[in-house]
Order: C-alpha cells, then sequence, then structure tokens
C-alpha cells in the first residue's frame, strides 16, 4: 500500500504532521532548493523530540542539493546519520560525477544506514538508468522529484506508464519507491494505481500551496484522507 510523506521544515511542522497521521516525516528546507537540508544539530533535536512519542512514523532528513563529488557526498551522508533519521536521502544530478557518488556510499550502505537515492525527472531523460548501481551499492530506496518546482509537477514531465515503468524496474531491484514532485490533491488518484510505497508531498500541505509557507493542517487532512492510511512497515 502507499504511505504518505510529508515535508517538514520546523520542530512545529514535525509535530503538525505527526498528529496529523503522515506515515513519514520528512526534515526538508524548501526554501534552501529542491532538497534543503536541516542544521545538522535541528535534525538531532527533531529525533529527540520524536523518541519521546509513544508511537512515531519513520523519519527521514535530506542532505541538500549537492555537487556530485563523492567525497562531499559520502561526508554528508554520514554526517546526517549518525544524526538518528531513519532513512536518508540524496538527490543524484547528471551533472558531475553520479555513479561515482552512488559508489562511494556503499560502504555506508553496509553500516546499516538506509539511503534512498532521489532522482529528478526534469533533470534525468532517462532516470531509471542509475537504479542497477543504486541497487549493487545497497541503497535502501530510490524516488523521483523534481528539481524545479516552477516547472510544473510530476506528471508534466513524465506519463504515467514512463512512471510505471521506473516503479517496475526499481521494485525488480528491491529497492522502496517514491513519487513526489509539488504533487497535488487531484495527482493522488492517478498515481495511486500505480502503487509506489509512499507519495511525497510538501507544496500541497502548505496554506495557499506555496510550499516555503507554512503547513496547514486543513490541506494535510484533505491530502490524508485521499490517501488510505496504512501502518508503515519498511
Amino acid at each position: 500500500m502507499t504511505r504518505l510523506l510529508a515535508s517538514v521544515a520546523s520542530l512545529e511542522e514535525l509535530t503538525l504532521a505527526a498528529r496529523g497521521g503522515a506515515d513519514i516525516l520528512d526534515l526538508k528546507d524548501p526554501k534552501s532548493g529542491a532538497l534543503g537540508a536541516w542544521p545538522l544539530d535541528s535534525i538531532v533535536r527533531a529525533v529527540d523530540t520524536a523518541r519521546q512519542w509513544h508511537l512515531r512514523a519513520p523519519l527521514s532528513a535530506t542532505v541538500g542539493d549537492l555537487p556530485m563529488d563523492p567525497i562531499i557526498v559520502a561526508g554528508q551522508v554520514a554526517e546526517t546519520s549518525t544524526c538518528g533519521v531513519d532513512y536518508v536521502k540524496i538527490g543524484l544530478f547528471p551533472s558531475g560525477d553520479p555513479v561515482g557518488c552512488v559508489a562511494a556510499l556503499a560502504p555506508e550502505a553496509r553500516r546499516g544506514t538506509r539511503i534512498v537515492a532521489v532522482l529528478f525527472v526534469d533533470l534525468w531523460t532517462d532516470p531509471g538508468i542509475l537504479l542497477p548501481d543504486i541497487a549493487k551499492a545497497g541503497f535502501a530506496g530510490a524516488m523521483l522529484d523534481t528539481a524545479g518546482k516552477g516547472s510544473g509537477g510530476l506528471l508534466r514531465h513524465k506519463t504515467k506508464g514512463e512512471l510505471a515503468r521506473f516503479l517496475t524496474q526499481a521494485r525488480s531491484h528491491g529497492l522502496l519507491t517514491g513519487l513526489a514532485g509539488s504533487l497535488r490533491l487531484d495527482d493522488i488518484p492517478a498515481l495511486l494505481p500505480l502503487a509506489p510505497d509512499y507519495l511525497g508531498f510538501r507544496t500541497a500541505l502548505c496554506a495557499g500551496a506555496d510550499r516555503g509557507g507554512a503547513l496547514d493542517p486543513a490541506a494535510l487532512a484533505a491530502v490524508r484522507d485521499a490517501v488510505p492510511e496504512q501502518p508503515f512497515n519498511g
């Protein structure tokens, strides 16, 4: 079943999203790029906050829009992992050395860090091309997203057939799968039949669909109602 991932920009939003029933809580700074990172000390505070709850959804954290330099990427993923989150998300860009970055993260994956690759549909002609390398390196998952938030949402860049092929290929490698990218409430009926492991939201959860604005509990409730609630066992 498909779960709901909510990207949150503050400790206050973390608590609101948890109370609103989000299945995965994604720590991301939307004002700092497609995968803007929280400061490491703030990630630690988020983890400490969540640990005080009787029940909690898994936490993921982005590492920022990094250059595809294997040393930089491996270092940032390792630092983020030590904060105690359940998943670390790394955006893979076509420029630089994305293949080298994936290979450099294999030791971190072997140490138990659950890494999720984020592939941008508005930058990669074939975002599935790296999936064999991602699986070989021991990543936990792979997802599609958009890098340019002003260039339209996921379905503007890829057809449902193209998304389905990516998901099928990722599943064949044993990877968790996700779809995101300026998703709207009315995108959900088209995407649920593709059965990704999760759908990721930020824009649709904010007042006025402003991804840099504050999370709106009413908007979250509408998305929660549209994505059947399921326990996350990934």
